[in-house]
């Protein structure tokens, strides 16, 4: 045990210097901490390429943030100019009843906002009421009739209609008498009087004026602004890109009434500055160095506490575990000099630890007239012949010349480069169990004689159980003859009485030798002489005497017997008495004032068979109190009675018959009332019916 101690403490030690950089000789690992510094400088310009990458990746989401951030501005400019220009509309409408007013409120209007192209005024059926083009354009339905490019415009008043509200066109090419044109689109506003439509105010707008008044001061300058189709044509255009390196571009949708306009915004930035990026990630990646290496620092320092307080931890804990321990502990060397003795050794033979430490032989401890056997004994095991792995006995001597045995277990002493160093040893003082194993054959020898005074007793109390019948048979029947034979005018006719008396006198008497024999070999477990034995012969046999009995109780017994029965194979005698117990136990039962028809029933049929083993089951029914559940536990439990002559051995010895037979005993309550007891004994062999294995 001390040398898988002193073992591990080794490997420890070992694992240890390994692990925090010094070698056998105590120098310092140098391989190893280049190592640290090489993957601790790859971690630097690994972290200082990220961060570059990083700051720059990061840069470049700032621009397209804020492009997008422009675009969205952009579209909720646009759709803020639009709602008021719906507002300037319906003051239009409100204001002015007739035409020569509403024209020159239009004009005004038109002059107001560049992005208007024509204005007109409309009645419910989208007839021209007046109109007015801008003065600041080439009017634009010059080249392209009105009727035309009515088609659109008339779609969206009626989608006004419907919601009651402005709604807007899809935009359209239109050509201009220039040779050029633009996309164009019609906001078209319905007119109510009085809950009724009286008509339609039209606004057509100029798609590239829109994004000129609109955005061209405020996003037009460092940006292109335009409106596009679905897939990517371009439907007008604002502004200018710059010369730069890197394209960002972001699309929003202008959800309009009846129409929406994808706004696509175009932006050209340079491509981020790479140096004060790297000095960024420069400072960063030295100063995540600094901090990662005064980690690893605080960590190893840390771990070198540790790995210092569990040694120290784990050195206090085998020494208090060897201190503790109550068996003695020894190393040698190889020379056969105690290098090591732990306090248990020390107490056991009554020398401190500085008596024995460095010692040869011969030991203190050694019994004088063995030293010559334990020198040689301990020059064999310096030779290097192994002791038994399961030890040896030896007897040592305490320092007051007292002698005691001991169980040493000894084994190679190894060092943690695997090489032999000396010898490690247990030592058991056995003394206690020396006296112990002497108790042990005294109290096996007084055991021995009780179990044979027990069986003494055993057997006495089993013929006193058993005799009890025949003997109480015989002397019934020996005073019914002396009684017959004292009237002797009576003689001539009572002579067949006697003689029939004297009959069941010696049948009874040839029974209780039988019985004698029979407990004789129960007791010994010897297998008793078992033979072939209808079951009505068993029945006939224990009939007197249970008829005896049942006269005295006014008990009526019947007996029935299936058809047909095989033998039983059995000691008839021990059986016969099985039975007899039963049917005693059973009128006894019976004897209460609360019992009036009192019927004791044996029964003898065939049990659940195979093809191997017929079985026949004798049973024994009374209508008696029954048998309360907590008797009923115990009720086969050895000197275990109710009756106050009893013995309470008669249900036991019953069931170990039946058991030594191979049958089985048990028990069950009677409805409505009665107790029936039944077992099985085994068929002679050769005498199954045919009906035999067919349970």
């Amino acid at each position: 045990m001390n040398a898988q101690g002193i073992k591990r403490i080794a490997h420890a030690v070992q694992s240890w210097r390994s692990r925090w950089g010094a070698g056998d000789e105590g120098q310092p690992k140098v391989s190893g901490r280049r190592s640290l510094w090489a993957a601790l400088m790859a971690l630097v310009v690994a972290v200082l390429v990220t961060l570059v990458w990083l700051a720059g990746r990061y840069e470049i989401s700032q621009l397209q943030a804020e492009l997008e951030r422009d675009s969205a501005d952009a579209v909720s400019d646009i759709r803020s100019g639009l709602s008021q220009d719906v507002q300037a509309l319906q003051a239009l409408q409100a204001q002015h009843a007739t035409i020569s007013s509403w024209s020159v409120e239009a004009m005004a209007l038109l002059r107001d906002n560049r992005d208007w192209m024509r204005l007109e005024w409309r009645d419910a059926q989208m007839n021209s009421l007046a109109f007015v083009d801008s003065p600041l354009r080439t009017p634009v339905f010059e080249r392209t009739p009105r009727a035309d490019t009515l088609g659109e415009a008339t779609q969206a008043c009626q989608r006004a209609r419907r919601i009651n509200g402005p709604s807007y066109s899809a935009s359209y090419y239109l050509p201009l008498p220039d040779g050029l044109g633009m996309e164009v689109m019609e906001l078209c506003l319905p007119q109510t009087l009085s809950g009724e439509l009286v008509g339609y105010t039209l606004v057509t707008y100029g798609l590239q004026p829109l994004l000129i008044e609109r955005l061209g001061n405020t996003f037009g300058r460092r940006n292109e602004v335009s409106f596009i189709e679905a897939d990517g044509t371009r439907l007008a255009i604002s502004g200018m890109q710059r010369r730069g390196l890197r394209l960002f571009t972001t699309q929003q949708l202008v959800d309009l009434p009846g129409n929406t306009l994808v706004l696509r915004m175009d932006s050209r930035r340079g491509e981020p500055n790479l140096f004060p990026n790297v000095l960024t990630a420069l400072v960063t990646a030295m100063s995540m160095a600094l901090i990662t290496v005064m980690v690893l620092l605080v960590k190893d320092s840390r771990r070198r506490l540790k790995a210092e307080r569990d040694l120290a931890d784990a050195l206090a804990f085998r020494k208090a575990m060897e201190d503790s321990l109550f068996t003695g502990l020894r190393a040698r060397d190889l020379q056969g000099r105690i290098t090591y003795v732990n306090p248990a050794f020390c107490d056991m033979v009554g020398l401190p630890a500085s008596a024995l430490i460095g010692r040869n032989a011969p030991m203190p401890y050694w019994p004088p007239e063995m030293v010559d056997e334990y020198s040689q004994r301990q020059a064999i095991r310096l030779a290097g012949n192994a002791p038994p792995r399961e030890g040896f006995e030896s007897v040592f001597m305490r320092q007051d010349g007292t002698r005691f045995p001991v169980l040493i277990i000894e084994a190679p002493l190894i060092n943690t480069r695997g090489v032999q160093t000396g010898w490690m040893g247990a030592m058991i003082d056995i003394s206690e169990q020396r006296r112990v194993e002497e108790m042990s054959r005294a109290s096996q020898e007084r055991l021995q004689a009780t179990a044979r005074l027990a069986t003494v007793g055993e057997m006495a109390s089993l013929l006193s159980h058993e005799l009890n019948q025949p003997l109480a048979a015989i002397a019934s029947y020996a005073n019914g003859s002396l009684n017959l034979l004292k009237d002797p005018g009576s003689l001539a006719q009572s002579q067949e009485d006697v003689l029939m008396a004297l009959r069941r006198i010696a049948e009874q008497a040839g029974r209780a030798g039988r019985v004698i024999n029979s407990v004789h070999d129960f007791v010994r477990r010897r297998d008793q002489t078992r033979e072939p034995v209808a079951p009505h012969a068993l029945f006939e046999a224990i009939l007197p005497l249970v008829n005896l009995q049942a006269r005295k109780l006014q008990v009526r017994v019947l007996t029935r017997i299936e058809p047909r029965l095989p033998a039983v194979l059995c000691d008839r005698t021990m059986v016969e008495q099985v039975l007899l117990n039963l049917a005693r136990n059973g009128m006894q039962a019976m004897d209460t004032p609360d019992c009036r028809d009192r019927v004791l029933v044996l029964q003898a049929k065939r049990a659940a068979s195979n093809a191997e083993q017929a079985w026949v089951e004798l049973a024994v029914t009374d209508v008696g109190t029954g048998i309360a559940a907590e008797v009923a536990d115990q009720l086969f439990t050895p000197f275990f009675t109710t009756k106050a002559e009893g013995m309470g051995l008669g249900l036991s010895l019953c069931r170990t018959v039946v058991e030594q037979h191979g049958g089985h005993l048990e028990f069950e309550a009677q409805a409505p009332k009665g107790t029936v007891f039944r077992f099985t004994l085994p068929a002679a062999p050769g005498d199954l019916p045919p009906s035999a294995g067919k349970a």
